[in-house]
């Protein structure tokens, strides 16, 4: 599966050697095609993206010129099939040049990547910060807690920015453009291996343009549905074994073993990455193994042999499938383990109840099913026929199967998630649109080329102007990507980075003080940030420095182990102290290790701290109320009190 189409020269060892090398080398050029194009665009004083189209205009010029690369590698691997390596090469620098122009153009005003440090982003760049101050794996905010939080893109992306000197704040918008870059590079590598350079090439192109349109703002999911789309093939492939798909599936012995590990290896790193769509790539495979049982047994029963061969070849058949099946679960789970072991083994260990907050969030797309091939678009239309390519062509074609079993598991979660409204939770499906409409754009690709070769044998060669069209189409979508992230593109910059900045250069909010607060902490506690826990409501100030935080964002993202409803009444115990005594007995009493440093706002009654409740089935599912502290309860030696703008900064001595 993992081998060029129609490669038979060479040994085995020598032919998977070919495909790491072109598997490896694709990252490596998508990772040095973002690395050098962001090097370019940071060398000039762009002006901001809101309030000049300039850069809108590059960015288009620079779309324009990648998808022509596209169409260079494709015509070259027509009439040079010699030189696949490299057009299969090029097909990925296109794909890894449309991620970085398409993101880091509009962005190149703007140390902040897309929706700045607002909302969710504050807490993925806080987990960033946290794995750049050290390697080891930890929570993003409570100290001495394993993480929960599946940690694999931001540990990369630390260790990416402790190798650039960067802090992880600033790191977060490069290693998301240079991570997107390098597995849309690899995406395009996968499927150049299954169905040629040609066709590869515009699937996998297709597949990034409609990934960043849905998926970009969360670039850890985008990274896992650019590789995860042609995984799925390739575990229906290695699930299946050797031969067709009408063919049924294989015993053991014809197993591609190669095959069955990479799908294993994909599905353990998937679930440390983003657990959702791991459910989706995992229950699919059970789906695709079931009908290959299912397959097996059926034609088998129909074979005009004997009845003790009819049994033995039915019991090879469906062994094979279920030897191969959980030799693929045993390589996820022992890979998936090395993030999840710690938090698995403290959680067993563990008294505390977990509220299940993670699932409280029902926005209006997450009650509907994700039908991205309604829409009225070029999208819309690239995913329609997708739709109808797929389901024509599921039993003859192992690419249409895998396609359409995927999206049966889509919407198997996606009723699962709706059913779950009724007993007061749900499983987030409004997140599987991006994926939904990564599968249906590949697939679409697939319906272009069989239309297009109808259109050759009734037309004769009509090849250039079908091109030409795709090529129009392509660059249609992608320069659509702008506006569509206009908002979060806009948020990157008006917030305030931590350098105290705002990217259109108008006057910043208070983060500006931000600076003054690290200076002061580190002074007054002698300790590096590492060593105190922060008391806060201004979460953004942890996003920038790698403080421990004594409550977290929200209860969605806070890890079950932190308890983080009893941690917010504690909170609240804490501001009705009415003297330092009350005080420093009440923290005393907390089961938690308490913080030494408070950041408060001013408010007219006193200090206050404006905290989140989970009121889920409400949308919006966060209520927020502010806690106010009385001056007086920290009018004692054992604090020191410093004014910094509109902040309060609150020392335990």
């Amino acid at each position: 599966m993992l081998t060029a189409a129609g490669s038979g020269l060479g040994s085995p060892l020598r032919r998977r050697g070919r495909d790491l090398i072109e598997l490896l080398g694709a990252v490596v050029l998508g990772t040095a095609v973002a690395m050098a194009g962001l090097r370019v665009i940071e060398a000039v004083a762009w002006p901001a993206y809101n309030t000049s189209n300039v850069t809108r205009a590059l960015t288009t010029l620079g779309q324009a010129v990648f998808v022509l690369v596209a169409v260079v590698a494709a015509v070259t691997a027509r009439y040079r099939p010699s030189w696949r390596l490299a057009t299969s090469w090029l097909g990925a620098v296109a794909s890894a040049g449309l991620v970085t122009v398409s993101l880091g153009m509009p962005l190149g005003a703007t140390k902040l990547y897309l929706h700045g440090l607002t909302a969710d982003q504050q807490f993925r760049t806080e987990y960033l910060t946290r794995l750049t101050s050290s390697p080891r794996l930890a929570d993003m905010t409570y100290i001495d807690l394993p993480p929960y939080y599946p940690a694999t893109w931001f540990w990369f992306g630390g260790r990416y920015a402790d190798a650039l000197g960067l802090p992880g704040w600033e790191a977060y918008r490069p290693w998301a453009i240079v991570s997107l870059a390098a597995a849309a590079a690899l995406g395009v590598v996968l499927w150049n291996r299954m169905v040629g350079v040609g066709a590869g090439t515009a699937v996998g192109l297709a597949v990034t343009a409609v990934t960043l349109h849905f998926a970009s703002p969360e670039p850890y999911a985008a990274v896992l549905i650019l590789v995860g789309v042609p995984m799925l093939v390739v575990i229906a492939h290695a699930l299946r074994g050797a031969g067709r798909l009408a063919d049924g599936p294989a015993p053991v012995r014809e197993t591609g073993w190669l095959a069955v590990v990479a799908g294993g290896v994909f599905l353990g790193v998937s679930a440390t990455v983003y657990t959702l769509y791991t459910a989706l790539f995992a229950g699919t495979a059970i789906l695709i193994a079931l009908v290959y049982l299912v397959q097996a047994r059926m034609m088998v029963r129909n074979s005009a042999v004997d009845d003790d061969v009819l049994k033995a070849r039915r019991r090879s058949r469906m062994l094979g499938v279920i030897v191969r099946l959980a030799v693929m679960g045993a390589v996820a789970v022992a890979v998936a383990l090395v993030f999840w072991a710690r938090y698995l083994i403290e959680r067993a260990g563990s008294s505390v109840t977990v509220s299940g907050a993670a699932e409280h969030y029902l926005p209006e797309r997450g009650a509907i099913l994700p039908l991205p091939m309604l829409e009225f678009t070029l999208i819309g239309l690239l995913t329609l026929a997708g739709l109808i390519w797929a389901v024509l062509r599921m039993r003859r074609r192992t690419i249409a199967f895998a396609l359409v079993t995927a999206l049966v598991g889509v919407l198997v979660l996606t009723a699962a998630s709706l059913g779950r409204t009724a007993i007061g939770s749900t499983l987030l499906s409004f997140r599987l649109e991006a994926v939904t409409a990564g599968i249906l754009a590949a697939a679409g690709v697939f319906a272009v080329v069989e239309l297009s070769r109808t259109a050759v044998a009734h037309f004769g060669d009509v090849r250039t102007l079908i091109g030409v069209l795709a090529a129009v189409g392509a660059l249609g979508v992608a320069q659509q990507l702008p506006a569509t992230l206009s908002q979060e593109i806009t948020i990157a910059y008006t917030d305030t980075d931590g350098y105290g900045e705002r990217a259109d250069h108008r006057p910043a909010g208070s983060e500006s003080y931000y600076a003054e607060l690290h200076r002061l902490i580190g002074e007054q506690t002698g300790r590096g940030a590492t060593e105190n826990v922060v008391l806060t409501a201004d979460y953004s100030f942890l996003s920038v420095y790698p403080y421990w935080g004594f409550q977290g964002l929200t209860s969605h993202y806070a890890n079950p182990l932190a308890e983080f409803d009893a941690r917010a009444a504690t909170i609240e115990r804490w501001s009705q102290a009415t003297d330092p005594a009350e005080l420093k007995a009440a923290m005393a009493a907390s089961p938690w290790r308490t913080p030494n440093v408070f950041v408060f706002r001013y408010g007219a009654d006193g200090y206050t701290l404006r905290l989140a409740q989970d009121v889920y089935p409400n949308d919006p599912n966060i209520k927020r109320y502010t806690v106010t502290f009385d001056p007086a309860v920290f009018d004692d030696p054992a604090y020191t009190v410093t004014e910094v703008g509109p902040f309060v900064l609150v020392v335990r001595n």
